[in-house]
């Protein structure tokens, strides 16, 4: 076996190496090893077509330009997802689905493909018994952020799941607040934000973690008003949305149909964007790149409303849920949100169902939990922030 290392080489000006122009073919039958780092180490300022291995998320990278940045060389849509069976086996884009509560809290982890329809599977468990949480992910992890262990006992501990294998949640750290419960919860390929919520004292602050890198909240501004009930992973690439109010005790005792807004990669506070079609509390809001989503409100109703992320305006009817549910959660692909859970008179459901995000139209079954929650938290490995 021989071995060329190109260090040994100079240009005629300077000490680096020198360029291969043209056609470069490696015939190896063993292997290439490219440069390799972690997140941190990033080269900012490189030629488009740059390769290199990520350590922090073991897969390759490109660097796309200034615009776009780094993206990993992978499918987000049709990449590998393990433990599953039948509706759940091969590839696809998958759900979690985790915590509630039934009155009590617990820490069960389900798993489902967005693509096919059918029923969870179990997946593992969370660190602790957690409801009402925030519900972060980018195309290979999952965050748990904050939530009630029986409320109104808040904790504001943050646990990490890798979405394409089955197993245990583990730490990853903490959120500033321990007044976490249901807060808004979202972000882009590098970022996520949470923040709202309350109970028993109301916030309106925003924190932001870097999904791939383990440590504490970092403060990112303030929400327009002082609320609890602001559930939901709605936003794009660039911008992250926030749906409704209701805060007891907090600016008014009542709902509200207020729409914030923010850019997840700057810090600031939250702007107005407009109005939804009705006040409510305790709906969720999910969303692809382009079209957020309102699913189910308090008091129960099976309203669904949209807007467009990239304008500013109020919200447009979209259709019903199947089910009056609200205390729920969802998670999308580019083209379909699943609405996962929730609270269906008289008490907690197992029910899933579905709509197609750039249509107008009613939910349509799609399948069950393993176990009927409210409070769940969900998300997955492609929504609308990636």
């Amino acid at each position: 076996m021989s071995e060329i290392n190109s260090s040994n080489f100079k240009k005629e000006h300077g000490d680096l190496a020198p360029d291969l122009v043209g056609v470069s073919e490696l015939t190896s039958p063993y292997f290439f090893v490219p440069p390799s780092g972690n997140t941190a180490e990033r080269p900012e300022d490189c030629e488009p077509g740059t390769l290199r291995f990520n350590t922090d998320i073991g897969s390759l990278e490109i660097f796309r330009g200034k615009t776009i940045g780094w993206e990993q060389i992978q499918r987000r849509e049709s990449q590998y997802l393990g433990g599953g069976t039948g509706s759940n086996s091969g590839t696809g884009t998958r759900a979690l689905a985790f915590g509630g509560g039934s009155p009590t809290a617990v820490n069960t982890i389900n798993f489902l493909t967005i693509e096919v329809l059918g029923d969870a599977q179990d997946f593992g468990d969370l660190n602790h018994n957690e409801s009402s949480m925030a519900a972060i992910s980018d195309s290979t992890r999952m965050l748990c952020v904050g939530g009630s262990s029986n409320h109104p006992g808040q904790i504001n501990t943050i646990e990490k799941m890798t979405i394409a294998s089955t197993g245990n949640a583990s730490d990853f750290g903490d959120a500033i607040s321990a007044c976490t419960h249901n807060p808004y919860g979202g972000g882009d390929r590098t970022r996520g934000v949470y923040g709202g919520g309350g109970s028993p004292t109301n916030v309106n602050t925003l924190e932001y973690i870097t999904i791939q890198s383990e440590g504490n909240g970092v403060d990112f501004g303030d929400l327009t008003a002082i609320g609890q009930f602001r559930r939901g992973n709605a936003g794009s690439t660039t911008r992250g949305i926030v749906f409704g109010n209701y805060a007891p005790g907090g600016d008014s005792h009542s709902n509200h149909n207020i729409i914030d807004f923010f850019t997840f990669s700057t810090t600031g506070n939250a702007k107005d964007f407009g109005d939804l079609t009705t006040t409510f509390s305790d709906a969720t809001g999910s969303s692809n790149c382009i079209r957020a989503l309102r699913i189910g409100k308090w008091p129960t109703l099976d309203v669904i409303d949209f807007v467009t992320i990239a304008t500013l305006g109020n919200a447009i009817d979209f259709g019903d849920l199947i089910d009056s549910t609200y205390h729920s959660s969802a998670a999308t692909n580019p083209t379909r949100a699943v609405r996962i859970g929730g609270n269906q008179a008289p008490g907690a459901t197992n029910s899933m169902e579905f709509v197609t995000i750039m249509t107008t139209g009613n939910g349509t079954d799609f399948g069950d939990l393993t176990y009927a929650t409210r409070g769940v938290g969900a998300n997955s490995n492609g929504h609308g922030g990636l």
